[in-house]
């Protein structure tokens, strides 16, 4: 396993990490805290949450492997979007991890709760701050639902990537030994779609549309190779054409860089389409989790059951499971949504 203490700032996960899964969570919770706690402090369990008060977020437990695609769906307000700040040690204040463990790449991602000073005896991400930046940076990415409040609007985007690389990217002492950053920007807009990538740098936020916006948040990611890539809903605010270039766009990343992706998501068509794996959240928790075609042929749980149901009543689609539908029938199936 990979010590990140001795990776080179800007560095992603050597070959001994390519065992590890991309991405583990083990037992995470939640919870409000009792006080809030100063931006930046550390705080013990103890101080960080009132023990009696039950988790927003938990138990979770989730894996990606590499060039996996993973689901995670369920009702607005019972946890994505949580878990997934939390796997990069991003939750709000007066939010904090009581419990469980996040593994990116084989390393610890520690959060207010835990020991700085790592987990288990492993080094962890958390500490010092540059270690953070290691794993937003290089070890993960994050694309948001509205890509409009990822973007200063006063910067074109090329000044965006030029600061995303010169924060990310190795300089060796007394030298620049960066890449030229326009032609990696470059290249990065015209592998997600823009034939007129030269233009798009000169481009400032306000001056595009949401998807065009969603596609400079994944070519961002694509500068910097980053091996897992963490959606959060983003398709939600597109137009039907734009949603299906997105996912068409993260379907060829997943391809043909072999990332990993924890694609958070309200609708069933897209985890059918998009999903290796399903996990579905109800009231904080994952209630069920498995093979995407076995999720959607032989739901267990009875939420899984409501939600497949519900979701085929609305587009008058055949039942999910049942004496009268044969798996693979159904028009929101893997098989029929175009998975091999």
């Amino acid at each position: 396993m990979n010590d990140i203490t001795t990776w080179p700032e800007g560095s992603t996960p050597g070959p001994d990490s390519a065992s590890e899964p991309a991405l583990v969570v083990r037992g995470l919770e939640l919870r409000r805290a009792a006080r809030p706690a100063a931006a930046g402090t550390a705080v013990s369990t103890g101080e960080a949450a009132a023990p009696s008060a039950p988790p927003l977020v938990g138990p979770v437990d989730l894996a990606v492997e590499r060039g996996q695609v993973v689901c995670l769906v369920g009702p607005s307000g019972c946890g994505k979007s949580l878990t997934c700040m939390s796997l990069l040690d991003m939750l709000p204040q007066g939010i904090t991890r009581t419990a469980g463990t996040i593994r990116v790449h084989g390393q610890a991602v520690d959060g207010q709760a835990v020991d700085r000073q790592g987990m288990d005896g492993q080094a962890a991400y958390g500490a010092p701050p540059e270690r953070l930046r290691l794993l937003r940076g290089r070890g993960a990415a994050y694309v948001l639902q509205n890509p409009a409040s990822c973007f200063d609007p006063v910067f074109t985007i090329g000044a965006h990537f030029q600061e995303t690389l010169a924060a990310h990217l190795p300089m060796a002492p007394g030298r620049d030994t960066r890449p030229d950053w326009r032609a990696a920007a470059l290249a990065a807009l015209r592998e997600v779609g823009f034939d007129d990538a030269r233009a798009i740098l000169g481009h400032y936020p306000f001056q595009m549309s949401g998807g065009m916006l969603q596609r400079v948040m994944i070519a961002l990611a694509l500068v910097l190779d980053v091996p897992l890539l963490i959606a959060d809903e983003p398709t939600t605010d597109l137009d039907l054409p734009s949603q299906a270039r997105v996912l068409d766009l993260l379907d060829q990343v997943r391809r043909t860089r072999n990332t990993a992706i924890l694609l958070v998501t309200h609708d069933l068509s897209v985890a059918a389409r998009m999903a290796d794996r399903m996990a579905v959240m109800r009231h904080g928790r994952v209630v069920e989790q498995g093979d995407v075609r076995e999720l959607f042929a032989a739901p267990r749980h009875p939420y899984t059951r409501a939600l497949l149901a519900a979701h085929h009543r609305l587009y008058g689609l055949c039942p999910p499971h049942g004496d009268d539908a044969a798996p693979g029938h159904s028009a929101t199936t893997p098989a029929a949504a175009g998975r091999p």
